[in-house]
């Protein structure tokens, strides 16, 4: 059987590699350059990495059962890593329990709590019910006012902005629920994982395997138009038009109702919009490394960065021709007219900022600046968020559609996408091989 895909993320290629292991024809059509979408990867200068950061935590079983079937579970490799947080100008270790009972920001009581919260939330398997509450009303009730206050708020308003206000209880959920199992229980500490070389050496080995089964992932073809007729369904490219017999499509709900035929898609009505948050995200490329810590969370509105992801104390420097890697990420609305502002005006505000956190910091230990954005990274999750999902169709049994726009209740994560990947293909894509 023909298949194309429409749209090479990890999702579509992913996808892809499902049915061309079970011996069908595959045909990934993606209008950038390289596959990969979120996960592409970047050339940093003598070494490529991942353009934003991502890692792999040990309960991503869906991602890490991806990566054994794909056949490079073996380049998985697990380190120990640390978290700061950063407030009221001075930096903490909150790496152990210990350091946690430590922590001068908060009242041994509230720490009670925060454990309680943490603890409470990962236990949390019906999430319908946290739609109807902001996060910080219900953070108020199950954390405490001091924890939301000292703690909670200014991370909201880091990583949502203003916008944290209008958020459901369900993405805190999400988050504490992915986060939580981070954590191993019988050494109390974080153990986060990468692959040897990052997504590249993913994709990389994901498209071998695709053309060895006689498939093919075309770059730089965008798809103007999808329509049927009795011999198939056509995807149309300014360089080509591709005949198929199953068709599926992995991009935004927006953008396929602007190119598949009106007889074809049926897109029901919400009760409101769709709000996407976008990220800028600054890579510094230095001798020394910034921070000992993987993640340093901020609790500080001056800073104009959201995190400092100390990449290179989770991979190793041989993926990095021996240079450190640290991501400084500004999560922002994709409407926000910032999100457009040059490169020039993130190099130099984020460098302001990494000096202020980092005062032995020297401008000389810089190798590169690299400014990466992304428009819409993932939904709002306000109240009642996935009433506000539209509904998609199809209406040919041979055009599908996967997207993460349904993601209504789990952060937006590669674990995550894979499983949708899964679930789709043993639902739907083997009913109709």
């Amino acid at each position: 059987m023909r298949v194309g895909i429409i749209g090479g993320g990890l999702m579509g290629m992913a996808l892809a590699r499902r049915y061309a292991s079970d011996g069908h024809e595959v045909t990934v059509v993606e209008y950038a350059n390289q596959p990969g979408g979120l996960a592409t990867w970047s050339d940093f200068g003598g070494f490529t990495w991942d353009r934003f950061y991502h890692v792999i935590l040990p309960s991503d079983q869906q991602l890490i059962g991806f990566l054994n079937d794909v056949g490079i579970a073996d380049e998985l490799e697990w380190n120990r890593t640390y978290t700061g947080f950063y407030v009221d100008e001075k930096l903490h270790s909150i790496s152990s329990n210990v350091e946690f009972l430590k922590f001068p920001l908060l009242s041994f009581f509230s720490k009670i709590r925060l454990g309680f919260t943490m603890l409470y939330a990962s236990r949390i398997n019906s999430w319908k019910p946290l739609e109807k509450i902001t996060c910080e009303e219900w953070l108020r009730k199950v954390s405490g006012n001091e924890n939301v206050e000292k703690l909670w708020k200014p991370l909201l308003l880091a990583k949502l902005g203003p916008s944290y206000s209008r958020v459901s209880a369900v993405f805190i959920w999400s988050y504490i629920k992915r986060m939580f199992s981070a954590r191993d229980k019988s050494a109390s500490a974080e153990h986060l994982g990468h692959v040897r070389g990052g997504y590249k050496s993913i994709f990389k080995e994901i498209e071998q395997q695709i053309k060895q089964s006689g498939g093919d992932v075309l770059l730089n073809e965008t798809v103007m138009r999808v329509s049927a007729n009795d011999d198939g369904v056509s995807v149309h490219t300014p360089q080509k038009s591709y005949l198929f017999d199953q068709v599926v499509c992995t991009s935004p709900t927006n953008v396929l109702e602007n190119i598949v035929d009106k007889n074809l898609l049926s897109v029901g009505h919400s009760t409101g919009s769709v709000e996407y948050l976008g990220v800028v995200c600054v890579v510094l490329v230095t001798k020394r490394p910034i921070t000992r810590f993987y993640v340093v969370n901020i609790a500080d509105e001056t800073i104009p960065f959201t995190g400092v992801i100390g990449m290179s104390n989770v991979i190793n420097t041989k993926n990095t021709a021996g240079n450190h890697l640290t991501y400084l990420p500004r999560y922002l609305l994709s409407t926000d007219p910032e999100i457009e502002k040059p490169d020039s005006h993130f190099r130099e505000t984020f460098l302001e900022g990494v000096k202020r956190m980092f005062p032995d910091f020297n401008d000389s230990d810089i190798l590169s600046v690299h400014v990466h954005r992304a428009v819409k990274v993932q939904p709002l999750q306000v109240l009642d968020y996935s009433s506000m999902v539209p509904s998609v169709e199809t209406n040919d049994p041979r055009l599908h559609v996967l997207n993460t726009s349904q993601f209504v209740n789990a952060t937006l994560n590669n674990n995550e996408v894979i499983g949708a990947v899964n679930r789709f293909y043993n639902d739907v894509a083997s009913a109709n091989a």
